[in-house]
């Protein structure tokens, strides 16, 4: 049962937005999972209750809303139900300008959630993406292919380093060697305090004496990387292939990131694939199906026999055992859907050769009602 937002902040509810606004902040500062000192999770299901609260009845439309309809008022455009608080967690956001949990609680209570670790300078590249347009061929066989990614790459000169030969680091005087800034902002609640990586060494706290010449300092520099890529046989489509440490190069030493190869499979124009079964249609005459026969059926490989039974029917599909793609150590089936043919011309003998037939075979029956 949906909980009374004014016994929630624990406020009248003739309270004006000063008192509402005060019985959020003491509730807010005692409920805060970071400030608590009992049960966490208890902790953070009542600071989020109270933050709920605290945003309907801090808007006055809400509020009006609220007090007309409680709970399931209509045409609200706002669920007030206790379920799911995301869609009450992003509108909290929007009503402070956008900030979280962690910056509301610097901005009502003037501490910033500030973060001591430094960020080391090496660190480890940045992963990639990449798309291949492969045949069925090379889907079923598997294939090796060789393309080019523009990446970014170890500078040779300083060998990562970002430093000029010769020279060394030094402390950042931006930030002090902390790896961290402060900005600090003034509102109606008091102080808000922001804490940031420092941009002019990106966390590390110390920055080059000297940039390298080659590389401007950042240890990197862009490059054509002809990759190969090698595509196990079997894949499906849209399968996506990790190459391990072929992303950019890592800063300052850090190991290089991964290069993620997504596989497209372009149509082709005879086989459709059915996972690792492959279809096909083949066209064949009625004589055929009436009277069976050996006919000649495409596959990847090249060609196959198959046998056709007498007496087969139109539309029937027949098997060819491990003429598919690879599936472990065995290989899919080729479907093969008989499809008949219907001469447009015949020739005087050719039509009275069915005459005869036609004449010669029993009358079709009607299905019964």
């Amino acid at each position: 049962m949906a909980q009374d937002y004014y016994r929630v902040l624990g406020v009248e509810r003739g309270a004006s937005p000063d008192e509402i606004k005060r019985a959020f902040r003491r509730l807010a500062k005692e409920y805060h999972p970071d400030a608590h000192q009992g049960d966490k999770k208890e902790a953070e299901r009542k600071f989020r209750k109270i933050a709920e609260a605290y945003e309907v009845l801090s808007d006055p439309q809400k509020r009006a809303q609220y007090d007309r309809f409680g709970h399931a008022g209509p045409d609200q455009g706002f669920d007030f139900g206790p379920g799911d608080f995301r869609r009450t967690r992003e509108a909290f956001g929007e009503f402070f300008g956008g900030r979280g949990f962690e910056d509301l609680w610097s901005m009502f209570f003037g501490e910033g959630v500030r973060t001591r670790e430094r960020r080391g300078r090496a660190q480890r590249g940045e992963d990639l993406e990449y798309r291949v347009r492969i045949t069925l061929e090379d889907a079923a066989f598997g294939a090796k292919l060789r393309a080019t990614a523009a990446r970014h790459a170890s500078c040779e000169r300083c060998r990562g380093s970002g430093l000029a030969p010769g020279t060394k680091l030094v402390t950042c005087p931006t930030c002090k060697g902390r790896g961290q800034i402060e900005y600090r902002q003034g509102s109606m609640f008091g102080m808000f305090v922001n804490v940031r990586a420092c941009p002019e060494c990106g966390g590390a706290g110390e920055r080059a004496e000297s940039p390298c010449p080659a590389c401007g300092g950042h240890g990197r520099v862009r490059e054509k990387a002809e990759i190969t890529i090698e595509v196990p046989a079997g894949v499906e489509d849209g399968a996506r292939l990790r190459l391990a440490g072929q992303g950019n190069a890592g800063v300052a030493g850090g190991p290089p990131g991964d290069l993620y190869v997504t596989v497209e499979i372009q149509p082709h124009p005879v086989f459709r694939r059915r996972g690792q079964d492959l279809e096909v249609e083949l066209p064949v005459h009625y004589g055929t199906l009436a009277l069976g026969g050996t006919v000649k059926v495409p596959t990847l490989d090249g060609q196959a026999d198959l046998k056709i039974p007498a007496g087969t029917d139109p539309d029937a599909v027949l098997t060819l055992p491990g003429q598919g793609l690879p599936r472990g150590r065995r290989r899919g089936d080729l479907l093969v859907r008989l499809k008949v043919v219907v001469p447009k011309k015949l020739s005087r003998q050719q039509k009275k050769l069915l005459e005869e037939l036609t004449t010669s075979l029993p009358p079709t029956e009607l299905p019964a009602r």
